[in-house]
């Protein structure tokens, strides 16, 4: 008889300006220690960056607790579940980024950049082309190692080893992504919030971030037009369109 996935994970990030985060810490951890949650929360002056596991029941508790205060209140965490806790411990820990770029002029909370929504994605994948006729390619900014599990047909990928190479990689590029739509995409979407304003600053024009990333997409499109699966950082390590555990059960 399979297994019951009885275990919620979340993934959850927010770009918003925090000036407590040592306090932010010790609050965190005790909360999500006292509802038996298991993960890595990163926290940063720019904002907040976590994954979770534990029971349904105590993962939203600590979600309503989370978004009591209101600059976390935007928080939409991305769900899936599994039948074992992929986590073998709960860390919390104030970084200077919650997604390391070393760029400290971008800022995602002063503005984000524009997005597409991932059945507008599909939809324009299928077609070949945007809404306006432009040509459209998705640009992968996540590490060489990830893309490997798996990406979209036809993606761009400039295998990179950490995401801190990507400014780079941009301003090696950037010439042969003129007169396209180039959406960037990445796991979660947290990336990409850096990556398309770098983009739009480094001078190219019609750059979009996918919302949600490659877990909404999966969610809302069933995978459509990617091939393979999406490594995850926990002992799960892929999870394929229907946000299952590649080897599970």
């Amino acid at each position: 008889m399979p297994r019951v996935k009885s275990i919620l994970n979340i993934s959850a990030y927010l770009f918003t300006s925090l000036t407590d985060t040592a306090a932010l810490r010790e609050s965190i951890r005790s909360q999500a220690a006292d509802l038996s949650l298991k993960g890595t929360v990163l926290l940063a002056d720019e904002g907040i960056n976590l994954f979770l596991a534990g029971r349904e029941t105590d993962v939203r508790a600590f979600v309503d607790w989370l978004r009591e205060d209101a600059r976390f209140k935007p928080l939409e965490p991305k769900e899936s579940w599994s039948t074992d806790m992929p986590f073998g411990k709960l860390l919390v820990k104030v970084k200077r980024e919650i997604i390391r770029m070393n760029h400290p002029t971008i800022q995602p909370a002063t503005g984000r950049a524009p997005a597409v929504d991932a059945k507008t994605l599909a939809r324009w994948l299928d077609a070949g082309h945007d809404d306006e006729g432009r040509p459209v390619v998705t640009l992968d900014t996540r590490n060489e190692f990830e893309v490997q599990h798996g990406h979209f047909k036809g993606a761009i990928d400039w295998h990179i080893r950490k995401f801190s190479d990507f400014p780079q990689a941009v301003l090696d590029h950037r010439e042969e992504l003129r007169g396209k739509t180039v959406v960037s995409y990445c796991t979660g979407g947290i990336r990409c919030e850096k990556a398309a304003i770098f983009m739009a600053e480094a001078g190219i024009d019609h750059v979009l971030q996918l919302d949600g990333g490659i877990l909404k997409y999966f969610e809302e499109t069933g995978g459509k037009h990617f091939e393979g699966e999406c490594f995850v950082f926990d002992a799960r390590e892929a999870l394929d369109a229907s946000l299952s555990e590649v080897d599970g059960e």
